[in-house]
């Protein structure tokens, strides 16, 4: 059994042999910063709470109870007892999530919305290197291929699943498995379990680190493309049509993205179309439609005029 951080949580984090070197690969918000630390109860969550104290963050949890499975019960009870051994404030959530398809988005969804757009999350640098895989999967663009950002909303991931846990072992925090992580029925399971194992040997060398790399060499280009295409203006027809593709494309993903959803290639390409002249105007989703009229684009409700 490791030292109970129990007392004084901070002085005894800060004495363990190598937590200063894990911090110094995370990014949290400077000491004193008042963080919400997502704590499903399992070994990365709980390394990301222990460091966010030892940090000097003002630290407080919430647990998503979803109900969804057996242990979900004994997986709050360990959060709420780790909050207490590192002294820190801690709250449920209780969301109603029933099984079904798409189950992995829907209880993404809920626990968001549960914890609030401020929480932090415990995504490691295998969660990154799996998030590159499934977008390469899906064909992604730039954009998805950039993977998740670090920063503070994402303070470890930096760190890999092997160091979380080891950590929690030297912490003497008990950590909750959670069954569905080995769920065949989610494609993520089978990138973690199947798919990356299986390159690692195919290369003979873990290939997280370079998969992270490459996420972060395509964050920088995406971040500079980005940049160039806010320059555009893309109710400009004549503009847009005239502008490297790249960046036209981007201006109108940019444009017309929704609750922070872009719009589909085939939507981007029927604006093109707008914009070049193939047609006057083009159902871009969700009830909108894009007209031009006097080489200006405009975004407009409704159908067609006459529609």
């Amino acid at each position: 059994m490791g030292p109970d951080p129990a007392t004084a949580p901070r002085a005894r984090l800060l004495r363990l042999p190598g937590i200063a070197a894990l911090l110094a690969r995370c990014t949290f918000d400077p000491p004193g910063s008042p963080v919400l630390c997502a704590l499903s109860g399992g070994a990365d969550s709980t390394a990301m709470t222990a460091l966010a104290v030892a940090a000097g963050c003002e630290v407080t949890t919430v647990h998503v109870h979803h109900g969804l499975r057996p242990c979900a019960d004994r997986d709050a009870a360990i959060a709420a007892d780790t909050a207490r051994r590192l002294g820190v404030g801690f709250r449920i959530e209780l969301v109603e999530v029933d099984d079904g398809p798409n189950l992995e988005a829907r209880a993404r969804a809920a626990r968001r919305l549960a914890c609030g757009p401020t929480a932090i999350t415990a995504h490691t640098a295998d969660d990154q290197a799996e998030t590159l895989l499934l977008a390469l999967m899906r064909g992604s663009g730039a954009t998805g291929l950039a993977g998740m950002r670090p920063g503070p909303a994402h303070p470890i991931l930096g760190l890999r699943r092997s160091e979380t846990e080891a950590l929690c072992a030297d912490l003497g925090l008990p950590t909750a498995h959670d069954p569905t992580n080995d769920d065949p029925r989610f494609r993520r399971n089978r990138v973690r379990h199947e798919l990356r194992p299986l390159l690692d040997r195919l290369a003979d060398r873990d290939l997280s680190p370079l998969l992270n790399r490459t996420a972060d060499l395509v964050r920088d280009d995406d971040d500079l493309l980005d940049q160039l295409a806010g320059s555009l203006d893309p109710t400009d027809a004549i503009g847009l049509a005239e502008a490297p593709l790249p960046l036209a494309r981007r201006a109108i993903r940019r444009w017309l993205a929704r609750d922070g959803y872009p719009p589909d290639a085939a939507t981007v390409a029927r604006v093109l179309d707008v914009a070049g002249g193939g047609s006057v105007g083009c159902d871009v989703g969700g009830g909108r439609r894009v007209e031009r009229s006097r080489q200006r684009l405009s975004l407009c409700d409704g159908p067609p005029d006459g529609g």
